[in-house]
């Protein structure tokens, strides 16, 4: 299955950014309008995905945000993959914060 992906500097601005790493990942840093939603918490909280339009995928990497967006798109969401993950982010220059002390960091 292709998988519609993007850069990270390609997430518009108003996209609905749904970050699926886990609770100490996102603590670490995440971007600043991303949405906190751990993969291995997913099907239990489905309630809190938009029911229409696309919903922006992204994860350290990129291996979750792909699984994720496959299983998304298989069951009737609109998910784009966000290539390279929160990695790429970082090295694009986007911006991240942290909910915790010190610099926000990717990890």
């Amino acid at each position: 299955m292709d998988l519609d992906a993007v850069t990270p500097a390609e997430v518009p601005q108003d996209a609905h950014l749904l970050d699926v790493r886990e609770q100490n990942e996102w603590d670490a840093g995440h971007a600043p309008n991303a949405r906190h939603l751990p993969a291995s918490t997913l099907l239990e909280n489905l309630d809190q995905l938009p029911e229409d339009g696309e919903v922006y995928v992204v994860c350290r990497s990129g291996g979750r945000s792909r699984q994720v967006t496959q299983w998304l798109n298989l069951n009737g969401f609109e998910a784009i993959d966000v290539r390279g993950g929160m990695d790429q982010w970082l090295e694009s220059g986007l911006p991240i914060v942290t909910d915790g002390p010190g610099e926000p960091r990717i990890i």
